[in-house]
């Protein structure tokens, strides 16, 4: 069985009602439900909440609540490993241990179904490795980072802050889109960001942190520029055929 767990807490303090407000037409979650249906991967898509207007949202776009997730595990300082945890184990006792989990974030609506299946399809055939995630490229070199204070700034890397930027390697983040896990793995100690994991790299233009307002605006422009325009050019071309 294949797992999705999708964490959408009630309580926002940067952006309120985050996970459920209306983005481009939709309520938020309702993206990385409608991606994991699409994927034709999984056998149950749960979303973890502790708030019933998110729960009865999730249920609308076709997910499944089993439970509210418990205070101790919703609270602001909570990390996403202890709630995924959670949901797997409650899945396991409750119908089915899954042999295959994939935690995809509430905010993700630019996720593509053929990255889900990649992650998948890599972590099956890395029998040991434990994990398959979501990264993208910094558009800038880090090695130039520079920290403010007061009025001046300092290199954070001062031996490489005058290299060329075709010297420096490419770094990478964390796209805060999906994570892939074996579920032993997942309820095991071992860490995802190391070496039990596989990167699966997303060009940036599908990645955008959505955090604060500015965050938000910038997502619903670049959604409006990209996914909607790729899908308005899909359906003009299977007009003209």
């Amino acid at each position: 069985m294949k797992l999705a767990i999708i964490p959408a807490r009630g309580g926002s303090k940067r952006i309120p009602n985050k996970n459920i407000r209306d983005f481009v037409g939709k309520p938020l979650v309702a993206y990385s439900i409608e991606v994991a249906k699409a994927s034709g991967l999984f056998d149950k898509i749960v979303v973890t909440t502790d708030n019933q207007e998110v729960a009865d949202i999730a249920l609308e776009y076709g997910a499944e609540v089993p439970f509210i997730r418990p205070p101790e595990l919703s609270n602001d300082v909570i990390g996403t490993r202890p709630v995924t945890n959670h949901a797997i184990r409650y899945v396991s006792e409750h119908f089915e241990k899954p042999e295959f989990c994939c935690c995809i974030y509430a905010t993700a609506p630019f996720l593509q179904a053929e990255y889900l299946k990649q992650g998948l399809q890599k972590l099956r055939l890395n029998s040991d490795k434990g994990f398959a995630y979501s990264v993208t490229s910094f558009p800038f070199p880090i090695q130039r980072a520079l920290f403010l204070k007061d009025n001046y700034a300092t290199p954070s890397f001062p031996e490489d802050i005058t290299k060329r930027s075709q010297d420096l390697e490419e770094a990478y983040h964390d796209a805060g889109q999906f994570y892939w896990g074996r579920t032993d793995d997942y309820l095991s100690s071992k860490r995802i960001f190391s070496e039990h994991g596989i990167p699966i790299v997303l060009p940036r233009h599908l990645v955008q942190d959505i955090d604060t307002q500015e965050d938000w605006d910038r997502a619903e422009l670049m959604y409006k520029a990209y996914v909607l325009d790729q899908t308005a050019k899909t359906v003009a071309m299977h007009d003209v055929a």
